[in-house]
């Protein structure tokens, strides 16, 4: 609601004391009074409104703007105040343990952002012309008018050449014949049109149980509902089902907002006229509607109000409502509260409600009756329909049942594949076949049933495989609400005799690929199941285990945290150190930090050593080890040479010779550098052990050499606690499984 208040201040016709104090108690700036005291009376003019409007700035702040000749005093709306709850919302709220809106009253308490006066829209045919309405004539012909006249006070226009003509009590609809009436009686031949320009505006009053009680200025198009938003509506104290209009000391209406709110119903709408009253009354019986309705609120009831017309103003019954569990609370003779329930149902017409009720719509129970629930790694879990005499297999009538959608979404995937996308393919393959095999857990499924007397569930056991086969003692029958649950081996964790294992057979194989290993099979069973060609190499194949992968990366992380503790040890040591001696330190603290950063990106391998005899060919000759999922068993074909890598001239591949041993292979690759460590030179053999001159003594040099093996001169380290622990090479690489490779990222 805006307000304007216009104060016009005459050349010479006030004191300057009294222009003073009017500009002060309308709430103007201090600069702006002493401009105005400055510029004195006798030649200022000034035009001063105040505007209360949407706030711009602080709170409750002032702000002035000066024209020439207007000044404006805008003044910013106080922060909107929450109302309290009243006493029966506390009461609803302490009974439901929530609080519940009093219906209707959010479209008051915060109106919407595009709510405007009624001056832009078109005026209605029944509208009636009065003092203060300005009409638009124009006319052409005989007679050329164009005029824009206001309604004076005694309710008549002046036209030039025509007159003075009454139009008050006339309505829109009729003003254009009424003018054109009065004009033919001195002009013929012509033709008028007439529309409304500024409407006039009227004082009404709205008193009684208000938001906010008091007179207000409004469009002559308002009507009361209108009025009832402009003005703010009733407080949490008012009736939103009997407001009175009363003109002329009669109630000329009574509007039920529940109506227009609810049904969109204006038909008890009037226009207002000036001197208009609005009468707020004191809210009537309250009631609460709370649970499986469409809007739970706070309701104001009319006298004999039902239980069923109350459901119907709260949006009706939910899908899931119980129509036969109603609870309602009542204050009994204002003393005592007492809880009953309304049988048969809400549609109960003689149940009539009362003040202060708290009604509870229950919702169903969420009991499924004659349906049994399947779940976990099954094509299509749910529930299904329970009947007499059901069995696990008419339930799961074949395996193909247990198929999940993801094991076809990816299957279907693979499809999509194109051939920039299958770079990682070989890295694929194993998790590929394994999500394409589901491992199911056949020897266990569950049945949860819950008893119904002790109010508690038990779990029946029975065999999945045995199940869907037709087995009488693991078909289990099943009963009304018993929930299935299917496992895979991910879920529990079988015995490893019976876990789905896939093994990666890779090399110098008749048939190289992926292979399900039987429950108990080993390493040596699979590959004679498979075969080996002639040139394979046994003596350099690698066997790998992921879970000795996982041990050998954890001792290599512990050596790395030793190796960190170590720098931070050595420079507190040497934190001291001169000028000279600290630029040595950071440079030999750098070359120590990029060392362990180094080594940090090294991996373990997971490697086995089998220890077969350099000669082995015969797959006899393999160890009887029980393979594991996800095994990795690498032969390769029988190698030409021998490395010699490390601290040594002319590292490089030297061709294989059963003859020559480790001294010989090292004076062809030139002997060690100065920056070698002949003290602990070792060679690492294909298939993975190590042998050093430090543990193997004056015999080291004299050592024969195996196809395939590696020959490595290690670095000579600094000593301290930081180097310890990769000073014995051979002991690190063997530990870790790192392989020859490992050598070539530490250098």
């Amino acid at each position: 609601m805006q307000k304007h208040l216009a104060v016009a201040i005459f050349k010479g016709s006030l004191p300057k004391v009294i222009v003073v104090a009017v500009l002060l108690a309308i709430g103007a700036s201090p600069q702006l009074l002493a401009q105005r005291a400055e510029c004195g009376t006798a030649n200022c003019a000034a035009t001063v409104k105040v505007v209360d409007s949407k706030p711009t700035e602080k709170p409750n702040q002032i702000v002035t703007t000066e024209t020439p000749d207007v000044v404006q005093v805008q003044t910013s709306r106080p922060p909107k105040q929450v109302e309290k709850p009243s006493e029966f919302e506390r009461y609803v709220e302490e009974s439901l343990g929530y609080a519940l809106p009093l219906f209707g009253r959010k479209l008051f308490a915060d109106p919407p952002s595009t709510f405007a006066p009624l001056t832009e829209v078109p005026a209605p045919a029944e509208y009636v012309i009065g003092p203060g309405d300005e009409l638009v004539i124009r006319g052409w012909g005989q007679v050329q008018i164009e005029a824009r006249v206001t309604v004076d006070r005694s309710g008549q226009v002046f036209l030039p050449k025509v007159g003075a003509i009454s139009v008050a009590g006339v309505h829109y609809a009729d003003l254009r014949r009424h003018l054109q009436a009065s004009v033919q009686r001195v002009f013929h031949d012509f033709e008028l049109e007439v529309s409304l320009g500024q409407l006039r505006s009227m004082q009404i009053f709205v008193v009684g149980q208000a938001r906010q009680a008091g007179t207000y200025t409004v469009s002559s198009l308002s009507t009361a509902v209108t009025a009832a938003f402009a003005t703010g509506g009733p407080s949490p104290q008012g009736s939103l089902r009997k407001i009175e209009v009363r003109r002329g000391g009669a109630t000329i209406t009574t509007l039920d907002l529940y109506e227009f709110l609810l049904k969109g119903d204006k038909s008890h709408d009037v226009a207002l006229l000036p001197g208009d009253v609005i009468y707020i009354p004191p809210v009537g019986q309250m009631v609460a509607i709370s649970g499986s309705v469409n809007t739970p609120g706070i309701y104001e009831l009319l006298p004999g109000t039902t239980l069923s017309d109350a459901v119907e103003l709260a949006g009706g019954l939910t899908a899931t409502a119980d129509d036969e569990r109603v609870s309602v609370e009542r204050i009994e003779e204002h003393r005592t509260r007492r809880v009953f329930e309304v049988a048969p149902s809400v549609a109960e017409p003689r149940f009539v409600l009362e003040n202060g009720d708290v009604v509870r719509v229950l919702a169903i129970s969420k009991v499924i009756e004659d349906a049994v629930t399947l779940r976990g790694n099954v094509a299509r879990p749910g529930r299904y329909r329970w009947h007499p005499r059901m069995r696990i297999q008419d339930l799961i009538p074949n395996r193909e049942f247990l198929l999940t959608p993801e094991y076809w979404s990816h299957k279907n995937a693979l499809v999509r594949e194109g051939v920039g996308e299958s770079k990682n393919a070989e890295e694929r393959t194993l998790t590929e076949l394994k999500q394409n095999a589901p491992p199911l857990n056949w020897e266990y499924a569950a049945v949860e049933r819950s008893d119904p007397e002790r109010l508690n569930s038990e779990v029946l056991p029975f065999n999945l495989g045995g199940a869907i086969d037709g087995d009488s003692e693991a078909n289990l029958l099943l009963k009304a609400g018993d929930v299935v649950t299917i496992f895979s081996e991910r879920d529990i964790q079988v015995s490893n005799a019976k876990r789905t294992k896939l093994v990666r057979l890779e090399g110098e194989f008749a048939a190289p690929g992926v292979y399900r290993a039987e429950p108990g099979e080993t390493l040596r069973a699979l590959v004679g199941r498979v075969g080996l060609t002639p040139d394979s190499y046994l003596f350099g194949a690698e066997f790998t285990r992921e879970s000795t992968r996982m041990q050998q990366q954890q001792g290599l992380d512990r050596l790395i945290s030793e190796m960190e503790n170590g720098i931070q040890e050595i420079h507190t040591q040497r934190a001291d150190a001169n000028d000279g001696a600290a630029v040595q330190e950071r440079e030999a603290q750098e070359a120590r930090r990029g060392l362990v950063a180094r080594v940090k990106s090294l991996r373990a391998s997971g490697r086995i050593v089998l220890a077969l005899p350099p000669a082995a060919h015969d797959v006899r000759e393999i160890p009887e080890i029980v393979l594991e999922d996800g095994d990795r068993f690498v032969v390769p074909h029988t190698p030409a040479t021998v490395s010699v890598t490390g601290e040594v001239f002319n590292q490089g591949a030297f061709l294989f010779n059963r003859n020559l041993k480790v001294r010989d292979y090292l004076r062809d690759a030139g002997g060690g550098t100065r920056n070698a460590d002949a003290s602990r030179i070792f060679v690492l053999r294909a298939d993975g052990t190590v042998v050093s001159r430090q543990h193997e003594g004056g015999r080291f040099d004299g050592l024969p050499v195996y196809a395939g093996d590696t020959i490595i001169s290690p670095v000579r380290l600094e000593k301290g606690n930081f180097m310890r622990g990769l000073r014995d090479w051979s002991q690190v690489i063997s530990q870790f499984a790192l392989g020859a490779a490992a050598i070539k990222v530490l250098e």
